[in-house]
């Protein structure tokens, strides 16, 4: 695992400078603390840090083939590297490394942009070919690994962050205020586009080609949910060969490998069945908390943990060390994302890199297998609208206002709105901001100046686009969108920075693109049924994990930063967001803002929004 950033002029007589290089590389040092390498030769330059996983002592980078006029800068880890390495070796190559990097060159020899589709793995990586003064810049197919680049008008410019690319004196960093817009929808920046002008990310499954100075972005893969006919008990039996293989495959590592238990089934199936598969005694990591109306998480990592006989490590943190951490938090981010379990996850991998490089995660199981209680209960709500016949607006409203005045239930309030639209839109309302497009209250927060900006259709275009992608099953609608946007641009953005940060890499068994391939092919029926979600997966694992972890009620990671914001947190809160620094912005209205913070005091029901807020502008300070 390492961190990649380069330059390429679009003049072929352009030239690049090692020292802009270096300071590139500089910025993302965490990312690899073990070496560092560069190459330039004419128009193009490579910058490279290295943290050292596999050949330890033979994995410098950049590498090339064996006449040199090949190179390449690569991030990540290609899981079947030993069998294509086999297969050009059989077919000339000359390999001086025992890297899967140097795998990667040798297979763009014989398919050239092709290469990409016969990686199985995480990547992020860079090819120059001398011959034929072209860039090929790919991204694996889930979007494990991130890749960002910038398109000016004489040079490319790309980097494992956006920080690396910034660092380059031609680029400089402005703010596109209508991406505010598209963070206040959906608490994170889905799609190709960020919150810096001119700065983008390469999308997953997709590679960029640059060619006679031509620029282009193709994607090579994309799920496809088209159901294969198979019984419950064939889908068991291919399920688990699929997750044994997968859990062998990520704990290839020259150095000891340990695992993140978040207490729930997913990271305790990976500890499970990876017993065995490791010369390394097995060590597991997890971080909870004591406060009132939080759930702790350790005492089911401990039951994990006693039942796999895996060497077992525990921490906390306080208010002071999550409010101490924020400003790195965005530093590290490099977007506004409303993510506070990131800030646990940093510190739980601090306490891990005391003892291993490399962690393996429970990541993606609910998107791939519908664990999430959101899909069941639209589910039932489409039922629920079937059953009722064609409803209007002032129906829900009209049962809204009696729920209000007579029931007062929190839960009526939320789903009853969604019974006089359509699934698209209540899909996304229930899962975005209040003040989102979605739920048409985006003007009560913003200033005039934003709303002349932003355009709403824009804003809601990653998610929307990604629901109609020919699949009628509305559980494999979801978890399509779900991929495509909340997975690739918020939990994985999320799990490689703070890793990272603590120079750990992490790995991701049930992202694998073959178990994700199967998981597509499965109807919807076979991960939510009844009021049981993850159904298929759960079958699989009922004799492997402890029944008390499979049968508990799904609760994320939790963290108690509403509260702590509510209390000891809340002159610090209060301070940054009506700072005349931060209103003087004009984002937002400063009375909104104070009733934003008013009624999150009373409720409590507005901390996503506040803590967006706190993230945004300190976003501001650290990068504009």
């Amino acid at each position: 695992m390492c961190g990649i950033c380069g330059k390429v002029s679009l003049n072929p007589q352009g030239t690049v400078s090692e020292s802009t290089l270096r300071a590139m590389a500089d910025t993302i040092r965490h990312r690899g603390p073990d070496d560092e390498g560069f190459y330039t030769s004419s128009q193009v330059g490579f910058g490279f840090r290295r943290l050292s996983i596999i050949d330890v002592g033979g994995g410098h980078q950049p590498i090339s083939n064996e006449d040199g006029t090949v190179w390449i800068v690569f991030n990540g880890e290609i899981y079947n590297y030993k069998e294509l390495r086999q297969g050009l070796i059989a077919r000339g190559h000359i390999f001086k490394t025992h890297t899967d990097t140097e795998v990667i060159v040798h297979l763009y020899e014989e398919l050239g942009e092709g290469c990409v589709k016969e990686l199985r793995g995480m990547f992020g990586f860079a090819i120059w070919d001398e011959r034929q003064k072209s860039l090929l810049l790919a991204r694996d197919r889930i979007g494990i690994k991130p890749l960002y680049y910038h398109l000016g008008k004489s040079a490319l410019v790309f980097g494992s962050e956006i920080k690396s690319i910034l660092a380059d004196p031609d680029v400089h960093a402005e703010v596109r205020p209508e991406m505010i817009d598209r963070f206040f929808t959906f608490y994170y920046v889905p799609g190709e586009d960020t919150l810096f002008k001119d700065v983008q990310k390469l999308a997953p499954g997709s590679y960029l080609t640059i060619r006679n100075n031509r620029v282009e972005v193709k994607q090579y893969w994309d799920l496809s949910f088209h159901p294969v006919e198979r019984s419950m008990r064939a889908a068991e039996e291919e399920l688990t060969q699929l997750m044994e293989e997968c859990v062998g495959m990520h704990m290839m590592s020259d150095v000891p490998v340990g695992f993140l238990l978040s207490g729930g089934v997913d990271s305790t199936s990976m500890l499970g069945l990876a017993v065995g598969k490791s010369n390394h005694a097995l060590k597991s990591f997890t971080l909870g908390f004591s406060a009132p109306g939080i759930t702790d998480e350790r005492p089911y990592a401990r039951l994990a943990a006693n039942t796999y006989g895996s060497e077992h490590h525990e921490t906390t943190i306080s208010f002071d060390e999550f409010r101490d951490f924020m400003p790195h938090y965005v530093w590290h981010m490099e977007e506004p994302v409303c993510e506070p379990p990131a800030v646990a996850l940093y510190y739980v991998t601090r306490l891990a890199r005391q003892y291993v490089k490399v962690l393996i995660s429970g990541e993606g199981g609910d998107e791939a297998f519908g664990g999430y209680p959101n899909y069941r209960s639209m589910i039932w709500m489409e039922r629920i609208k079937s059953a009722l016949g064609p409803l209007t607006p002032l129906f829900s409203q009209s049962v809204s206002l009696l729920n209000r005045s007579l029931i007062h239930s929190e839960r009526v309030d939320r789903y009853v709105p969604m019974l006089g639209s359509r699934f698209p839109s209540y899909y996304y309302g229930k899962t975005s901001s209040p003040f989102s497009y979605f739920n048409n209250r985006f003007s009560e927060i913003y200033s005039k100046d934003l709303v002349s900006v932003i355009d709403k259709e824009y804003s809601a275009s990653p998610a929307t686009r990604y629901h109609a992608n020919g699949t009628r099953d509305k559980v494999n609608k979801m978890l399509y969108v779900d991929t495509k946007t909340w997975l690739a641009d918020d939990l994985l953005l999320k799990a490689d920075k703070m890793t990272m940060a603590n120079s750990v890499e992490l790995r991701v068994p049930l992202l694998d693109h073959k178990l994700m391939e199967f998981a597509a092919s499965l109807p919807g029926n076979f991960k939510v049924r009844g009021f049981t979600t993850k159904y298929l997966a759960k079958k699989v694992l009922e004799k492997r994990v402890p029944q008390e972890i499979l049968n508990r009620k799904k609760v994320g990671f939790p963290v108690p930063y509403s509260n702590w914001m509510r209390s000891e947190l809340r002159s610090w809160v209060t301070d940054i967001l009506l700072d005349s620094k931060t209103i003087g912005r004009g984002y937002f209205q400063k009375s909104a803002v104070e009733n934003i913070l008013d009624e999150n005091l009373k409720t409590g029901r507005l901390a996503k929004e506040v803590f967006s807020l706190v993230t945004l502008e300190l976003w501001h300070r650290a990068f504009v």
